[in-house]
């Protein structure tokens, strides 16, 4: 927790705001700054002034999520404001109720911008929301009919493509983002049904699922047999988009190896 930082930022946000813009009622008595005073802000979160008076001054303790959130309400942070907010304090700003399976256009034209290198967009329970042609290519046609689940797809498959190496590491990897998903999306009922179909269909997902393993995005990387171009060794790698609790994949090959070939080919003719 960056107390200092954090104090010195709601001391900032405090300051910007003005009592008539949110609906704070005149007292009669003069301001010495044009801010909102400590108990207003205190007020409008919910919270002691003393409180929020040592959160100021950097000697609080760890503010809960719920009392960030208070703060961010109260304060009138933006989207950007209020995950700096948590930031500091150490948190992860938690999402909202459902996952989120919209893509922001800026996350999708990155995708255009990678014509050799096959990219998808993951939501929080591994749905594919957005591709570039090469992933169609390389992971199969029904990414355009927007249905496609890699937990769906490694458990259940057996899909277009099979992970001959990794594939064990890479369940654990689905497990462990599940979990996540489950307990930060717990009302959200395309969730549920996926988890329940995965419970009911693979006896390998509920052995992995009762040792809750955890894991970290990061880079690995596997052997794929594709159909036509055969066994692939491909790197993949994470950019996370945190906003929206998704995951962008980023599927290579090393230089000059026969599968940077094969994506080359099959870069050439996207729509097999």
């Amino acid at each position: 927790m960056a107390r200092e930082e954090l104090a010195r930022f709601l001391r900032d946000r405090r300051a910007g705001l003005r009592p008539h813009e949110i609906g704070v009622p005149a007292t009669g008595t003069a301001r010495r700054t044009p801010g909102l005073r400590r108990e207003e802000v205190a007020d409008l979160a919910h919270m002691s002034v003393d409180y929020y008076t040592r959160l100021e001054q950097a000697r609080g303790p760890r503010p809960s999520v719920r009392i960030l959130d208070a703060l961010a309400q109260a304060l009138r942070l933006t989207p950007a404001e209020r995950s700096h907010l948590f930031r500091l304090a150490g948190s992860h700003p938690p999402p909202g109720h459902d996952v989120v399976r919209r893509v922001r256009p800026h996350v999708a034209r990155m995708l255009e911008r990678l014509p050799q290198t096959a990219a998808v967009v993951t939501d929080a329970g591994y749905g594919v929301v957005a591709w570039n042609p090469l992933a169609r290519a390389l992971l199969g046609g029904d990414l355009a009919e927007g249905t496609s689940n890699l937990a769906r797809r490694r458990f259940l498959g057996p899909g277009r493509l099979h992970e001959s190496a990794g594939s064990e590491e890479f369940g654990h990897i689905v497990v462990a983002r599940l979990l996540r998903a489950a307990e930060r999306y717990p009302h959200d009922p395309n969730l549920a049904a996926l988890l329940a179909e995965l419970h009911g269909g693979s006896e390998e997902f509920r052995q992995i699922w009762r040792t809750r393993p955890v894991h970290a995005p990061g880079h690995r990387t596997k052997t794929l047999d594709h159909p036509e171009a055969g066994p692939l060794r491909l790197n993949c790698d994470v950019l996370l988009v945190p906003e929206d609790d998704q995951e962008v994949v980023l599927i290579t090959a090393d230089p000059g190896s026969p599968a940077a070939r094969a994506l080359h080919r099959l870069a050439g003719n996207p729509r097999r």
